[in-house]
C-alpha cells in the first residue's frame, strides 16, 4: 500500500486519506461550476453540460466511495450523512443520461436487426417460408418500435433532466454543494487518522477487496451451462458496485487505478447498459394496444439484448485478472 515516492509507514493516514478527499472535492466544485455555466436553457443537453454533469457524478462517487471505506478514519456522523446525499445527487444527475445512452443504444440495435431482416428475393409462384415472414414482420415492427421507445425514453429523460435541474436548484442540493466546499479545505478526521495509514487504512481497503472477491465467486454459473435468468443481474450489478469501491480504494491508495481492473469494469458497465436496454425493450412490449409486428420487433430486440448481456459476462469471466473462482 503505497503512494508514488511515499511509503505508508511514514505518512499518517491523514497525509494519505486527507489530500484525495480535498482534490475530488475541487474536482466536484469545478464540475459544479462548469454545469452552471453550460445548463441555461439555450444550453441544455449541450455536449459541455452532460460532460459538466458527468465530472460531478464521478467526483460525487469517489468521494462517496471513499467515506465509506474509510468511514472508520472520518467522523463518522458527518461521513454517514454526506454520503447519503451523495448518493442522492449522483443517482439524480445519472437518470437523464442513463435514458439518453439507453434510446441510442436500442436505436441503434433496432437498426441492426431490421436492416439485415427484410426477406429475399422469391422467384415467382414460390410461397414465402416462415424464416421470410419473421424478417419481413420484424422490418415492419422496427420503425413502430423505434418511434415507441423514442416516445417512452424522450419523455422520461425530459423528467429526469426537470428533476434534476428541480434538484440543484434545492436547498438540499446547496448544502450538499457547502458540505463538499468545506471539504475541498477541511476533512474531518477521526482520531484514528493521526495514525500511521498503514494499519488504519489496510484493513478496510483489504474488506473492500474481499467484498468484491466474494461479490464475483457468487456469481451464476456460465450461460452455456445454465440459461440465462434476468433474476441474476442483481448479482452482477452488485459485482459492478463492489468492484468500483475497491477501484476507488485502489486509486486513493496508490494514486492511481488499477488498470488490471480496466476490462472487467468496463464488461460490467456493458453487462448494466445492456441488461437495462433489454429491461425497457420488454416495458415497451407491455404497452397496451400496439401491432403484432411491434410487439414482435420489441421481442427480438429483447432478445438481442439478452445475447449482450451474456457476452458481456463472457468478457468478464475472461478478462477477471483475480484467482477468485468464477462459477465454470
Amino acid at each position: 500500500m503505497r503512494r508514488p515516492d511515499h511509503p505508508t509507514t511514514t505518512l499518517s493516514a491523514e497525509a494519505v486519506l486527507a489530500p484525495y478527499l480535498r482534490d475530488q472535492a475541487a474536482a466536484f466544485l469545478r464540475g459544479l461550476r462548469l454545469h452552471r455555466e453550460q445548463s441555461a436553457p439555450a444550453d441544455a443537453g449541450s455536449q459541455c453540460a452532460d460532460e459538466a454533469a458527468r465530472a460531478l457524478r464521478h467526483a460525487a462517487r469517489r468521494i462517496g466511495g471513499t467515506l465509506h471505506t474509510f468511514r472508520g478514519a472520518l467522523e463518522t456522523a458527518w461521513a454517514d450523512q454526506l454520503r447519503t446525499e451523495l448518493a442522492w445527487l449522483s443517482g439524480t444527475l445519472a437518470r437523464e443520461h442513463a435514458y439518453a445512452t439507453r434510446l441510442a443504444r436500442l436505436l441503434e440495435a433496432l437498426h441492426q436487426l431490421s436492416g439485415a431482416a427484410l426477406p429475399a428475393a422469391r422467384v415467382p409462384g414460390d410461397s414465402p417460408s416462415e424464416s421470410d415472414k419473421e424478417r419481413a414482420a420484424l422490418g415492419v415492427g422496427a420503425a413502430r418500435a423505434g418511434a415507441l421507445l423514442e416516445r417512452r425514453l424522450t419523455l422520461a429523460r425530459t423528467r429526469a433532466h426537470s428533476a434534476a435541474l428541480q434538484a440543484l436548484g434545492s436547498s438540499r442540493f446547496h448544502a450538499v454543494a457547502d458540505a463538499v466546499a468545506l471539504l475541498a479545505s477541511d476533512v474531518p478526521l477521526s482520531p484514528a487518522a493521526a495514525d500511521p495509514a498503514e494499519p488504519v487504512l489496510r484493513a478496510p481497503a483489504e474488506l473492500a477487496e474481499q467484498r468484491m472477491l466474494d461479490a464475483v465467486a457468487a456469481l451464476p454459473p456460465d450461460e452455456a451451462v445454465e440459461p440465462y435468468n434476468e433474476a441474476h443481474d442483481a448479482l452482477w450489478h452488485q459485482a459492478r458496485l463492489l468492484l468500483r469501491l475497491h477501484r476507488y480504494a485502489h486509486e486513493m491508495l496508490r494514486g492511481g487505478p488499477d488498470p488490471a481492473l480496466s476490462g472487467p469494469g468496463h464488461a460490467l458497465d456493458l453487462h448494466r447498459d445492456a441488461a437495462e436496454a433489454a429491461a425497457a425493450a420488454s416495458a415497451a412490449a407491455r404497452t397496451p394496444r400496439i401491432a403484432p409486428a411491434t410487439a414482435y420487433a420489441l421481442g427480438v430486440l429483447h432478445a438481442d439484448q439478452r445475447h449482450e448481456v451474456e457476452a458481456a459476462r463472457s468478457v468478464f469471466r475472461e478478462t477477471w485478472p483475480y484467482a477468485t473462482v468464477i462459477s465454470p
